[in-house]
């Protein structure tokens, strides 16, 4: 009966993954309070290490898939008896540049991540820590965008994005892999705002940014834990990665909705809200 129920709290991991991987609320700071209140019975502390971040994978597949036209580099030939000549002719250049500069993006976070995730985990990956991160950067995007309110985006393209705007969003993006609960989306369009790019395009470069760095965290922790799964492991995993999928594509299209007529103060808010909750939490309760 524990495993059943550990089944059905895998579905409960996957939807709280699937919320809150692409809102700037920090998935970090959800799953540690899943983890408290309903914790998996019959499997290991790393597994659970592993499975929070590898049902990520759900989300960024639904990205691949909602974003697949702006992603995909290549194309086939107009039609197979007149094909247009060369190579180049089978390549979106422009889609090219763009993976150039998600590379670029990637690379302040990779280098840390690699040298020093068991660190920072160790350091950083704490309630406290994480409600702090949640009230800091909730109070952020409230000054951030009350001070946008008035300015009018310089970037408002997913074109105009620079080699150097890009770096300087991964630099952004390095705050949340040091600290968790800080939430890789919101840090990166956080610092996107701040530097003038517009919220959807902030939103969508961010959505793109996620995927070589979460498939990149996936494969670490996979090859930490091991593929010694047991079959009750290897359930709860598919399980969560496929409900963070079918939330993840509802959730997506929401927030390019939402965003297109309101601005992230709202999130600031709960942000700050969920942050003073944990802290209650773990002093008062636990």
């Amino acid at each position: 009966m524990s495993a059943f129920f550990d089944v059905i709290k895998s579905i409960l991991y996957g939807i709280v993954e699937g919320i809150t991987e692409w809102l700037p609320v920090s998935s970090t700071g959800h799953l540690i309070l899943a983890k408290e209140l309903i914790p998996f019975k019959n499997v290991s502390e790393g597994f659970f290490d592993m499975f929070e971040v590898v049902i990520q994978l759900g989300a960024i597949i639904a990205v691949v898939i909602l974003f697949w036209n702006k992603i995909w580099p290549f194309r086939l030939p107009r039609n197979q008896e007149n094909p247009e000549p060369g190579l180049l002719g089978y390549v979106k250049m422009d889609k090219i540049i763009l993976w150039l500069k998600i590379a670029v993006a990637c690379v302040p976070a990779a280098i840390i991540g690699v040298l020093f995730d068991d660190v920072f985990d160790a350091l950083f990956y704490n309630p406290v820590c994480v409600a702090i991160a949640l009230i800091v950067f909730g109070v952020a995007f409230i000054v951030v965008e009350s001070w946008n309110k008035k300015r009018r985006p310089v970037i408002r393209r997913l074109e105009e994005i620079t080699f150097k705007t890009a770096l300087i969003i991964g630099v952004f993006q390095l705050i949340a892999a040091i600290f968790p609960g800080t939430s890789r989306s919101g840090a990166t369009i956080v610092g996107a705002l701040l530097i003038g790019v517009s919220r959807t395009v902030a939103a969508e470069f961010t959505f793109f940014l996620a995927i070589p760095v979460m498939f990149g965290a996936s494969l670490l922790k996979l090859i930490k834990f091991g593929f010694g799964f047991t079959g009750l492991e290897v359930v709860l995993l598919l399980l969560g990665t496929i409900v963070s999928f079918l939330v993840s594509v509802f959730v997506v299209k929401f927030l390019m909705a939402f965003i297109k007529k309101h601005n992230f103060i709202v999130f600031g808010w709960y942000r700050i809200c969920l942050g003073i909750f944990v802290l209650l939490y773990f002093f008062i309760v636990k």
